[in-house]
């Protein structure tokens, strides 16, 4: 089965201020409306992400495709900073909140069957076409179609997607909710 990473969010600190409008005076690609939104947005083209500074010295990385990137853009943020004369005094401490993956089963699952048989779900097609499973271990919240594609989110680590996608395969597999053609 293959499982597709689609986003992975860090934030980091910086643990001091940082002048937001030294910075847009500095980089043109970078956006800062502080009447609507107190942080500013710094793009990247590699890796393309988009990372949210603060003036509190936190910063919020997304679009990422793996926590390696994730990071390492945090990290080239930060470095573009510095040789811009952003004067930034510590090194930026890094934490993975959430990954987001898509996955396909290579089965058609009965979402009505599962919404009786499994436990810490919720099912109301008439509001929203998949399932919402919340499984305890690994704590991730799956979204789970009729079709057999899910989406996993809430992981903090690549290993816990995986983790949680096969055993979420062998539950529905040991209750006969998956068929395959």
């Amino acid at each position: 089965m293959q499982i597709s990473i689609e986003n992975v969010v860090a934030s980091a600190t910086l643990d001091q201020k940082i002048d937001l409008l030294s910075i847009m005076k500095v980089f043109r690609n970078v956006e800062y409306k502080p009447k609507q939104f107190p942080g500013l947005v710094f793009r990247l083209k590699r890796p393309k992400t988009a990372t949210l500074i603060f003036g509190s010295g936190k910063m919020v990385c997304t679009g990422a495709k793996s926590e390696k990137q994730a990071k390492s853009a945090v990290k080239k943020v930060v470095r573009e900073l510095k040789n811009n004369g952003i004067i930034i005094l510590a090194k930026p401490e890094i934490m993975i909140q959430n990954i987001v993956a898509s996955a396909n089963l290579g089965g058609k699952i009965d979402l009505e069957m599962a919404a009786n048989i499994m436990d810490n779900v919720m099912y109301e097609p008439e509001q929203f076409p998949g399932l919402i499973y919340r499984m305890g271990e690994p704590k991730v919240v799956m979204l789970l179609f009729a079709s057999g594609k899910l989406v996993c989110t809430g992981a903090k680590y690549e290993k816990m997607v995986r983790e949680a996608v096969e055993k979420l395969h062998d539950i529905l597999e040991e209750e006969e909710l998956i068929y395959y053609d």
